[in-house]
């Protein structure tokens, strides 16, 4: 049901007194319902014929779809002025719920969010990552640990920009282990740039395949040799390759 204001007859209000108005609204105890309905107004102007005027909100046509991302080889991380660590990332996976826009104003466009809690990204270590062409030092291991991933993916143009948070934990065995690092940026299929890195990633194949890059800034720890060793605060940049899937694509 619509909400109908009807005035066919003139208002009549001035029959009544200051001080009348005044009784009635401090006694009145009866409180409306509040609905979230289409807003029907009838013109009071037109006494012969009245005809009611709609308005409506129209939403987006929604429905929801799985969506499925798995990280690949070939992929680099780098921060401040060292070189890039080269990082075989495969077998990395995450499922996320997405929701399908299916209006004229947003075509073809998936919003995102990933399950961190089963969002596993692989760790660097001397098995995964290697710094100047040779393997990580045995024991050395840098874990990844998501707190958000989530954005969107244009399935036309291939483009998308997904939001990334991680903690970064470096141990070396039992022997140390660091405060973690926080990395937050924006993992896009387009540029990234920052003042010292940049890249640029890849939009989506007709595979799912694209690369993601993004530039953070990582601020100092609690830790006097890692803000040394890194010079925090400084920018780190993430290049990953991977396939993202919808359970519809």
């Amino acid at each position: 049901m619509g909400c109908k204001i009807n005035s066919s007859s003139p208002p009549i209000l001035s029959k009544f007194s200051t001080k009348s108005l005044t009784i009635l609204s401090s006694s009145s105890s009866i409180q409306p319902k509040l609905k979230i309905q289409p807003i029907t107004i009838s013109s009071s102007y037109n006494q012969n014929q009245q005809e009611p005027i709609t308005f409506q909100t129209q939403l987006p046509n929604t429905d929801l779809c799985s969506v499925k991302f798995k990280t690949l080889g070939a992929c680099k991380l780098g921060i401040s002025r060292y070189p890039d660590f080269e990082y075989n990332a495969e077998g990395g996976a995450g499922i996320g719920t997405g929701t399908r826009i299916t209006d004229t104003i947003f075509p073809n466009k998936i919003l995102v969010s990933f399950n961190v809690q089963t969002l596993y990204i692989p760790p660097l270590t001397s098995a995964t990552t290697r710094f100047l062409g040779l393997p990580l030092p045995p024991f050395l291991k840098i874990d990844i640990v998501p707190e958000h991933f989530r954005g969107t993916i244009d399935r036309e143009s291939g483009k998308v920009d997904l939001e990334f948070k991680a903690k970064f934990w470096f141990s070396v065995g039992v022997i140390y282990k660091a405060p973690p690092l926080v990395v937050e940026t924006m993992l896009t299929s387009e540029e990234s740039s920052g003042a010292m890195r940049k890249g640029r990633g890849e939009r989506l194949d007709t595979e799912g395949k694209c690369r993601l890059v993004g530039v953070a800034i990582v601020d100092p720890i609690n830790d006097v040799f890692m803000n040394s060793f890194l010079g925090l605060p400084t920018e780190c940049l993430a290049s990953l390759n991977a396939i993202i899937s919808s359970d519809s694509s």
